[in-house]
């Protein structure tokens, strides 16, 4: 790690010098084919390190036995529990041994709680059983009334296993899974057993002594074993179960590693994570990586969402990562939170050596406070990276592994991986990946299957992508939009959403935290517009002031204005050209879906769960919530509900 050669201020933080990180070099194969395809190659060869993910565990249980793998806050106090590696491996044993005895080769072990030290043992031991993990995303049984979506994936994969930190909290949930016909699942539970529904306490599980059948179930696993199921709804909304093999989990592994071109010592790595392990990026990406490098995985219960990313400061106040990732809003709470604390500030930059985001693009205002920070406390901008993927791509494929001031940038391919481009217009490419780290499938349903790729085997990405330079492919490839969000003007015109989103996001910073772009099948586009707290608290001068208060407020409707006409000027076709926004004044929800359990919002969630907003915003009346870009602005009076 470089040292700083000089101070600098906020004011040249753009020439300070990056961080040294020892990126691998950008060597990228061209095919340009016949047909107006392109097909971008890494040139640097896979080396898969591992036959699979519990090989992992079982090499730090033996070099690193008293070194911590997992820890967690638990108790009044909120102290530390650790996991050290060896003892961790003892568990995982016993555990296999208990799921071995039940006699239910191959059928799942369902996760319904969110990540936990017990869920990190239980997905090792399941692996070890050749008993397919599925972590499901919490909400999906304490958010809803009827369970039909937890039942559908559970009827889908008929599970041998439930388990649930809490039985008394998930108890709703665990009584609509008895309902289900088939063999009934054991249910195990960490804490607060409901008698006649948990069946097993967790304590005892990891208690049972393993025998022969432990090593001679590990030494069955191959590289087509099953290791997980992720779900994946798809734009119907239909869950799909995304199945990953040991193959598929060890490649994308191998993909990632390669990414540098040194590991980084398990001394130095601490990573603090809240990413959920029911999703890719956290399961696979962060689970294994931590296995992978020996170091100790801290599991953050803060989310980037109001009242819950205190815990994560609380988190970064003890602990100094060496990479950090965190979704667009998060890093812009993170901002926020580092302006104003200069011992944190120095603290979470200490040792922190890249940042990563995904999700969606960080806003270049967020990029550019965070940098001016980094600067600050270290002399160094800190490089931000992204990668581009999907849950059927185990995440991403395409990764930015090389410093630069440019955000949004999907990056190019990693190690092992093919990209295509099928021409879309003149500068747009549809985006198809194919490498050993893709599905084979979804469970149980060939048609979807069969759909999802391609003649020669390329996964269809849904996304469209632009290159940064095309004289110079090497500097990578820009986020153009998803396809199927892009919709027409009554006008026949097109509105590409997604690239419409993120000029908007800048050109509303920092005023705005987030943006849904309105208007299809009507005459102009509009769209539902997020304050961002932080710069519009200090913005109207009162430090607690709601969304509702800073809607109202005539002087942030004023600076709102004046940017959004500026956009306006700068893009004035009728596909980019902002007529009218509405000021939510109620933050987007997780429980019901607004923003992801990664953080991020959907579009397609948010237009319909306010479809009485986006109506009001069409109004031919005026409405207090609704500010009309090429109308002076209205007082902030009257406000209709």
């Amino acid at each position: 790690m470089s040292a700083p050669a000089r101070p600098h201020t906020g004011r040249d933080a753009a020439s300070a010098p990056f961080r040294d990180v020892p990126f691998i070099a950008r060597d990228i194969d061209i095919e340009r084919r016949d047909d107006g395809s392109i097909v971008l190659r890494n040139r640097l060869a896979l080396q898969v390190e591992v036959p699979h993910i519990p090989a992992l565990l079982h090499t730090r249980s033996q070099t690193l036995p008293e070194r911590a793998w997992l820890a967690q806050r638990r108790g009044p106090a909120g102290a530390w529990e650790h996991l050290r590696y060896g003892d961790a491996q003892r568990q995982v044993d016993g555990v296999t041994q208990a799921l071995l005895q039940l006699d239910r080769a191959g059928a799942p072990v369902m996760v319904l709680s969110g990540n936990s030290i017990e869920h990190g043992v239980l997905a090792i031991a399941a692996m070890q059983a050749r008993m397919p993990l599925v972590a499901i995303t919490p909400a999906y049984a304490l958010l809803s009334q009827d369970h039909a979506r937890l039942k559908s994936m559970a009827d889908l994969l008929r599970p041998a296993v439930i388990f649930v930190q809490s039985a008394r909290q998930f108890e709703p949930a665990l009584r609509a899974l008895r309902t289900l016909a088939g063999p009934p699942a054991t249910v195990v539970c960490a804490t607060d057993p409901v008698p006649g529904l948990s069946d097993v306490l967790w304590h005892d599980w990891t208690r049972t002594p393993p025998g022969p059948a432990v090593a001679a179930s590990v030494a069955r696993i191959t590289p087509d074993t099953v290791a997980k199921y992720l779900f994946t709804s798809g734009s119907t909304g239909t869950p799909k179960a995304v199945t990953m093999t040991q193959r598929v989990l060890t490649h994308a592994l191998a993909m990632h590693s390669q990414l540098w071109t040194r590991s980084p010592s398990p001394d130095d790595c601490a990573t603090l994570d809240w990413m959920p392990w029911s999703h890719v990026a956290g399961g696979n990406t962060v689970f294994h990586s931590v296995l992978r490098d020996g170091g100790t995985l801290y599991i953050d219960d803060g989310k980037p969402a109001p009242k819950l990313f205190d815990e994560t400061l609380r988190n970064l106040r003890e602990i100094s990562p060496l990479r950090f990732a965190n979704v667009p809003i998060g890093y812009a709470m993170l901002a926020d939170a580092l302006e104003q604390d200069e011992s944190l500030a120095h603290r979470f930059f200490a040792k922190l050596q890249t940042m990563a985001y995904a999700g969606a693009r960080l806003p270049d205002e967020v990029y550019r406070r965070l940098q001016t920070l980094a600067v600050r406390h270290t002399g160094c901008r800190i490089p931000f990276v992204s990668g581009y993927g999907a849950t059927e791509t185990g995440p991403s494929a395409l990764y930015v592994f090389w410093p630069t001031d440019r955000v949004g940038l999907c990056g190019l391919p990693h190690p092992g991986v093919e990209a295509k481009l099928v021409p879309l217009d003149d500068a747009r490419y549809e985006l198809r990946i194919r490498s050993a780290a893709v599905t084979p499938g979804y469970h149980q349903q060939p048609q979807a299957t069969a759909a999802a790729f391609d003649d020669e085997g390329f996964f269809r990405m849904g996304d469209a992508a632009s290159f940064v330079d095309p004289a110079d492919p090497q500097e990578g490839l820009l986020f153009a939009g998803r396809v199927a969000e892009e919709f027409k003007l009554t006008s026949g015109t097109f509105v590409r959403v997604g690239a419409l989103r993120v000029q908007l996001i800048d050109a509303l910073a920092p005023w705005v935290a987030d943006a849904v772009i309105t208007g299809a099948d009507r005459g102009h586009v509009g769209a539902l517009l997020w304050p961002s707290l932080g710069p519009c608290r200090e913005l109207v001068g009162n430090p607690t002031a709601t969304l509702a208060e800073i809607a109202a407020s005539p002087r942030y409707r004023d600076k709102l204005l004046q940017a959004l006409r500026a956009h306006n000027t700068a893009h004035p076709g009728s596909s980019a050209r902002i007529d009218r926004v509405l000021l939510l004044e109620t933050p987007a929800s997780m429980d019901h879906g607004e923003i992801t359990d990664k953080g991020y919002v959907n579009q397609r969630v948010v237009l319909q769960r306010r479809s009485d907003a986006v109506a009001r915003l069409y109004d031919d009346a005026r409405h207090a919530d609704v500010l009309h870009v090429t109308a002076s602005p209205q007082p902030a009076t009257d406000r209709t509900a």
